[in-house]
């Protein structure tokens, strides 16, 4: 999976140089931008015409060949933009947004139109109208940030990303995609690490789309392959010994109630339970232990637990800290997959499983009791790594490479910001 820095830009040079010789009978994009006529009135109102792309929601899955089919295109359209000399930066020193009038905004103007997010025929101009907010906020949308229209840190990080760099992206994702795609089955979740993100498939259709949170730079969410064959309402959670390491015993040294505080009990390997004040917590010693956190609403995966065989150990699951899934950037677990409205999810799994309807699946939570569900027919989960496709004409969708292995550091925009 991981591609080397020196092929990486290598292979977008040389499928540059290979376009110049073509680029006289191409249309110069750039050159008829700069002859674009003024434009941008404060009453113009928004068209939705503006932008000469498709629909960025779409509900294509990730991994299906029509994807594949237009990812190929995008590669095609990105080679054409190399040739013709790429994107200028965008000055990234003020806060551009509706209202504004400011010289920065023709360089805005004209790297939104070169990528299809604003229409040649908004043309060049200093006002920050309805035409480039509506194209700042499908940019933000095909990049998976926050659609708001306004020019923020983020927004320019991802737009001075050179196109060079975009296309080796796409060719690099690309080879991903061709390996998986249509291969997944019918019926299928995916997990999509760079975009924190899950889809629930059926007959080539997204069904159901997750806001998840993914494992920590430096805790990182493995690919697996694998199938959901069972799922724990109100589990308990067993504490993996990196948390052990890394986060209960700092905590106990400073708080020796956080154990019973957080209704977390400890187990010896023969089972019997343990006293945590026996314990000499400043070693390591406790890292012997089991730490198993009581169901309820404070546990770690609150409702839910999505199961599967997978080498990591690890799962997909439920959470107290919804707030997380409102963050920007959803890099924040310890490996395993935290999942927005994770009931839905689940019901669309139990879906064959007699008995377990979303009416007796919510009346089970309030039980509070840990009880768990064999699933019948169970369904293939696959976590994979994508951070560039494209889903239809023009529609273009990039993520930032947060594991660092698309092989250029530019595109490493979490960890450098």
């Amino acid at each position: 999976m991981r591609t080397s820095r020196r092929f990486f830009l290598s292979g977008a040079s040389a499928l540059a140089v290979a376009m110049v010789a073509n680029a006289a009978s191409a249309q110069d994009v750039i050159d008829d931008i700069l002859k674009s006529s003024a434009r941008g009135n404060w009453d113009d109102q928004f068209d939705a015409r503006a932008s000469e792309g498709g629909k960025v929601a779409s509900t294509l899955p990730i991994f299906s060949l029509q994807t594949v089919a237009f990812t190929e295109q995008a590669v095609a359209q990105y080679q054409n933009i190399v040739a013709q000399g790429g994107w200028e930066e965008v000055p990234a020193t003020k806060k551009l947004q509706l209202g504004v009038d400011d010289p920065d905004v023709v360089p805005l103007r004209k790297r939104l139109i070169i990528s299809g997010d604003l229409a040649q025929s908004a043309g060049i101009s200093t006002s920050f109208d309805s035409y480039v907010d509506a194209a700042v906020k499908r940019f933000q949308a095909r990049h998976g940030l926050p659609a708001d229209g306004a020019m923020g840190k983020y927004t320019y990080a991802a737009m001075n990303v050179s196109a060079q760099i975009r296309l080796g992206q796409l060719q690099t994702n690309l080879e991903r995609l061709r390996e998986k795609a249509g291969t997944l089955g019918s019926r299928y979740v995916l997990v999509d690490i760079p975009a924190a993100q899950i889809e629930a498939v059926e007959n080539d259709r997204v069904v159901l789309r997750h806001t998840a949170v993914v494992g920590k730079i430096d805790r990182q969410t493995p690919v697996v392959n694998s199938k959901i064959n069972e799922i724990i309402v109100n589990p308990y959670w067993n504490a993996p010994v990196s948390i052990v390491r890394k986060d209960i015993i700092p905590l106990m040294r400073k708080n020796p109630d956080y154990l019973k505080d957080s209704h977390i009990r400890l187990f010896a390997p023969d089972g019997s339970e343990v006293d945590p004040m026996t314990v000499d917590w400043s070693t390591d010693d406790a890292e012997k232990y089991r730490f198993r956190q009581d169901p309820g609403s404070g546990n770690a995966m609150a409702s839910v637990k999505i199961n599967f065989p997978s080498p990591d150990g690890v799962y997909m699951h439920d959470t107290p800290q919804q707030s997380l899934f409102g963050k920007m950037m959803r890099f924040d677990s310890s490996g395993c997959v935290r999942v927005q409205n994770v009931r839905d999810l689940v019901t669309w799994i139990l879906r064959d499983t007699p008995g377990w309807d979303r009416q007796h699946f919510e009346a089970t939570i309030k039980t509070g009791e840990n009880t768990p569900v064999q699933v019948v027919n169970p369904v293939p989960v696959h976590f994979l790594y994508l951070s560039a496709w494209s889903t239809g004409p023009g529609v273009v969708q990039f993520r930032d490479d947060v594991y660092a292995l698309d092989g250029a550091s530019e595109l490493q925009i979490t960890s450098s910001l």
